[in-house]
């Protein structure tokens, strides 16, 4: 009998993935095509919505081609396809699917004086409650305000009743299906600022305060679940299902098998987001932290809470391209181990404001602790510290929160490759700490979804097999000493706030 195959798109804000998985969890063929972003103003980001479709057309392309050259001509073996995407973007179109306005992406700062018009008028806590969100420029509808209340065109389309919303993933199954779905998954709509995560439907009342009643909004399914049918615009002589859709950072949970509570990954990149399971009852989250659904199954939904880190791998390129300590990323390891502890030497991280769970974006970085004796080796070790001091920080909150004890940290992300931070790190949570070495993760979680929903695995306990030989990083003897560094952190912090 022939393999089966599940595509997987893996849509991001500076690129487009599409990796072709094979029924083990094994990548059989992989391509990417760039995106571009456009700054118009000063904090603002926006994408071109027929870039962001045209991007994943010419990266599904290349992906088949590839997987024709190296695997079979014969595409009847791809079952579906499952989409994760980059959350929090959003776009505007008309019935005929012609944008109203750019992509507004995650990244725009736009709305910074709504949220602050918004916190001061008392609605943060019940915002909270509703959505489990805080009010910031990072979700959607604060954005989407500030399209209401700047672009008339778009005030009169929603009033009409003729402007239709969606994430990118929405956005992509509109134009998939050509217009025949309109829908959306829990992930990317509890990223909106809109969407009731208890409920489990639009918030009706937020909506009607802020008179945004006549928006299109598109029907919330389970992550797992039928979106509807495409061919890729004739990449495909058959169209196969869209069998699933989820937020990009609930992908890699899903990817890294976060399935009961107290399982938890962290995505270490440029920044990190931090995402633990605490089962299908939503827990409430203090203050910068936020409650969201984990992912979604026609019978189950599981929800998290998340932390997000500002700057992660950012600090070591900020050494590497600004400050030249050191020729390539991977040379911090080495300087780190080559000096026996730090020296007393902190980095408070806060290039851009210090993310979860402070959450003061109008701090701004410090070293502190340096003598004459200090070298730049304990600067790329306070550095490196610095990484694991704001995951434990942030996996502390969420026990406190959820009382749920962490019972095993995932990562991904090109800093895995560090084995002091990860070490480090397992010291400080006192708990394993696990890289599966999966490629891809997002896309796998993607693909083990849409494998779910037709039936190529009988449950998500089945793509466990997916799992590459691991890394795992136990506490070892130097946990007390990594814990009081700690302390000296935090106090480094607290000098700042």
């Amino acid at each position: 009998m022939k393999d089966r195959y599940i595509l997987a798109i893996d849509q991001g804000t500076s690129a487009t993935k599409t990796v072709i998985f094979d029924s083990a969890g094994q990548i059989a063929a992989r391509a990417s095509a760039p995106l571009a972003s456009s700054f118009p103003r000063p904090g603002f980001v926006e994408q071109d919505p027929e870039a962001i479709y045209r991007s994943v057309l010419d990266s599904v392309g290349s992906c088949l081609d590839s997987f024709r050259g190296r695997i079979t001509n014969d595409f009847s073996c791809i079952l579906a396809c499952g989409i994760s995407n980059q959350r929090e973007t959003f776009v505007l179109w008309d019935r005929k699917g012609v944008p109203l306005t750019p992509a507004v992406v995650w990244q725009c700062k736009r709305s910074v004086d709504i949220c602050e018009r918004l916190r001061s008028s008392g609605i943060g806590q019940e915002i909270k409650e509703r959505t489990g969100l805080l009010i910031d420029p990072y979700f959607s509808a604060t954005k989407l305000l500030w399209l209401v209340e700047n672009e008339r065109s778009v005030r009169k389309e929603i009033d009409a009743g003729h402007a239709f919303f969606g994430t990118v993933d929405t956005w992509l199954a509109f134009r998939l299906t050509k217009g025949t779905t309109h829908a959306t998954d829990h992930t990317n709509a509890s990223r909106t600022l809109l969407f009731n995560i208890t409920q489990l439907d639009w918030d009706r009342h937020l909506l009607a305060e802020w008179h945004l009643e006549g928006l299109r909004l598109p029907e919330v399914h389970p992550s797992s679940h039928r979106y509807g049918e495409t061919d890729f615009d004739g990449r495909l002589s058959t169209p196969i299902p869209i069998s699933a859709m989820i937020g990009d950072s609930h992908a890699a949970a899903f990817g890294e098998q976060c399935l009961t509570p107290g399982t938890a990954k962290a995505t270490m990149g440029t920044g990190s987001s931090i995402m633990m399971n605490v089962g299908q009852r939503r827990r409430e989250a203090q203050g910068a932290m936020v409650s969201t659904i984990c992912f979604s199954l026609k019978d189950r939904v599981d929800y998290a809470l998340e932390g997000i880190i500002v700057s992660c791998g950012a600090t070591i390129a900020w050494l590497r391209d600004q400050l030249g300590m050191l020729a390539e990323s991977r040379d911090s390891e080495a300087m780190a181990r080559a000096v026996p502890d730090n020296g007393g030497v902190y980095l408070v991280p806060a290039f851009s404001g210090l993310g979860a769970p402070w959450w003061r974006m109008d701090l701004r970085a410090a070293i502190l602790g340096l003598t004459f004796g200090s070298t730049k080796n304990h600067i790329v070790r306070a550095a490196l510290e610095s990484i694991p001091y704001q995951i434990a920080e942030v996996i502390a909150a969420m026990e406190a929160d959820s009382l749920v004890q962490l019972t095993e940290l995932k990562v991904d992300g090109g800093i895995t490759e560090n084995e002091f931070v990860m070490q480090f790190l397992a010291d400080l949570l006192s708990a394993s700490v696990v890289c599966n070495g999966v490629e891809d993760v997002s896309a796998l979680g993607a693909a083990g979804l849409a494998g779910l929903e037709t039936g190529l695995y009988p449950d998500p306990d089945a793509l466990a097999g997916f799992r590459s030989t691991p890394r795992r990083f136990s506490a070892g003897l130097q946990s007390i000493g990594a814990k009081r560094c700690q302390g000296q952190w935090k106090k480094a912090v607290t000098t700042l706030l």
